[in-house]
């Protein structure tokens, strides 16, 4: 087992490290406030562990075998990724020197449940554990309680991962939040956010 730990150690690295919805909303929400893009990072933790819970009991190996709750959760996550998308597009182009303090005192509660339901509904998550999981799970364990511990394993990475870009934005943080600089990030990042959630409902629609 510590073996195979250290094994799906490095995955989770690698997994992290990757990049995607998750570390683009951290380094959104990170321009605007610190604080934000720490919650955003939490909100994507919680919603792992669930989604690892989900597989522990076996509801995500249901849904997965549910073409059309599959399909249905696919629609959902691209078209939330889409008005994420949008929403920072449409911020980038009415931002405001005066309503500044407004954003950063209302950013850490939305920032918290943007990253919660990005990562709830992707169902590549859940798929992720149900792939990964089992070639990790020794017969003489509770397949919960294992499912349980790499779970936590990738969200505390997947955690560690995005507190590291929230800090690095931090740190670039006077520069970052330049008007021109700040509508640049959050108009690319929007562009490609909608662009992922085009692309995920789109896919949806395409399964048989």
């Amino acid at each position: 087992m510590p073996t195979a730990y250290l094994a799906f150690v490095g995955l989770s690295v690698v997994l992290a490290i990757t990049p995607g919805p998750d570390s683009l909303l951290v380094l959104r929400y990170s321009v605007r406030r610190v604080r934000a893009g720490l919650a955003t990072a939490v909100g994507c933790s919680i919603a792992t562990v669930v989604w690892a819970a989900l597989v522990g009991i076996g509801l995500a190996a249901i849904m997965a075998q549910s073409a059309e709750l599959f399909r249905g959760l696919k629609i959902v996550g691209g078209l939330y990724l889409v008005f994420l998308g949008v929403q920072a597009i449409r911020h980038s182009t009415r931002r405001a020197p005066d309503d500044a303090g407004a954003t950063r005192r209302a950013g850490i509660s939305s920032a918290f449940l943007a990253g919660l339901l990005s990562t709830m509904t992707n169902p590549k998550v859940g798929l992720f554990f149900l792939a990964i999981v089992p070639q990790f799970l020794p017969t003489d364990a509770s397949a919960f309680g294992v499912t349980m511990l790499l779970g936590l394993t990738v969200a505390v990475i997947g955690l560690l991962y995005l507190v590291i870009l929230a800090g690095i934005a931090a740190r670039a943080t006077l520069w970052l939040r330049r008007p021109l600089v700040a509508t640049r990030i959050e108009r690319v990042s929007g562009t490609i956010l909608a662009l992922l959630g085009v692309g995920t409902a789109t896919s949806a629609l395409e399964i048989p």
